[in-house]
């Protein structure tokens, strides 16, 4: 997935953010501090009621955003002549979700997909075998945060420092691209990392942490501050299967087609963001 950048290109400038709320914020700092010490389930349960809390507040605006739809000013169309852009992206988690990448790539293979795939590198064992293999089959390798603890931007002192880690991670990789854990994003400080892009953003999604609502299904350039350049926002277009299937308690993938659908129709972006963990 990497960007190619061409001086022909014409992403569009990122739109603002809306500000979470001091309840999502206080949620999200209660979770973090939570996570430690009290059981997974009880977690899952306080999760699905902020999910269902949300649900019946933003549904007239997920998972469609109407606004969303409209092409940036002087947008050229994909390359080729192209209809719309589909990108397949798998956050790992967990080892268990390392476990399951090789049988994801072997099936993606036969299906005539290469995906993306962010590891986070110190939370478990990484597998460096699997790390080669995934460049080598011609699949996107990326990173996935650092420890995915919920600290990473808790303050600019820790970013900073967790910064140089990750970027130490990236050159060793050869990688590009990065998104942050459970979503959260400071836009202006992920200017330091060295990446081309990042897809820490969604173009609506209530039920993260921290909402997301970039407000567009195509890619957007961020400006790093003070004028040193510049990376590419790939903002997830199609809802991510644990919300749909773990929080929401969806039993089929009618609103992965229905959104799926709405973006063709519009030439956007369909970015979709799946858990190897949690296959099958």
């Amino acid at each position: 997935m990497r960007t190619e950048r061409q001086d022909n290109q014409n992403f569009s400038t990122v739109p603002s953010v809306g500000p979470s709320s001091q309840g999502d914020l206080l949620f999200t700092k209660l979770y973090y501090h939570l996570k430690p010490f009290v059981p997974p389930r009880f977690l899952l349960s306080l999760r699905q009621w902020n999910c269902r809390r949300k649900w019946s507040r933003y549904r007239h605006v997920w998972p469609i955003l109407a606004n969303a739809g409209a092409p940036p000013a002087g947008w050229p169309g994909w390359p080729d002549n192209k209809r719309f852009a589909l990108i397949l992206t798998h956050d790992v988690d967990s080892i268990t979700g390392q476990e399951n990448c090789p049988a994801l790539m072997e099936l993606e293979e036969r299906c005539g997909f290469r995906s993306g795939f962010y590891f986070v590198p110190e939370k478990y064992p990484l597998d460096h075998d699997l790390l080669r293999q995934v460049p080598a089959r011609g699949f996107e390798l990326g990173l996935h945060g650092l420890r995915h603890d919920g600290f990473l931007y808790a303050s600019r002192e820790i970013f900073n420092r967790r910064a140089r880690r990750i970027n130490r991670y990236l050159h060793r990789w050869r990688a590009v691209g990065f998104r942050s854990p459970s979503m959260h994003h400071v836009l202006d400080w992920l200017g330091q990392l060295d990446i081309e892009y990042d897809c820490s953003t969604a173009d609506i999604d209530p039920f993260e942490p921290q909402p997301l609502m970039l407000g567009t299904i195509w890619p957007c350039t961020i400006p790093c501050p003070r004028g040193t350049g510049s990376f590419v926002e790939l903002p997830y277009t199609l809802p991510q299967d644990f919300t749909l299937f773990g929080m929401l308690g969806e039993s089929s993938i009618a609103v992965w087609k229905a959104k799926l659908d709405w973006i063709a129709e519009r030439g956007g972006m369909a970015l979709l963001l799946t858990h190897p963990d949690y296959m099958d």
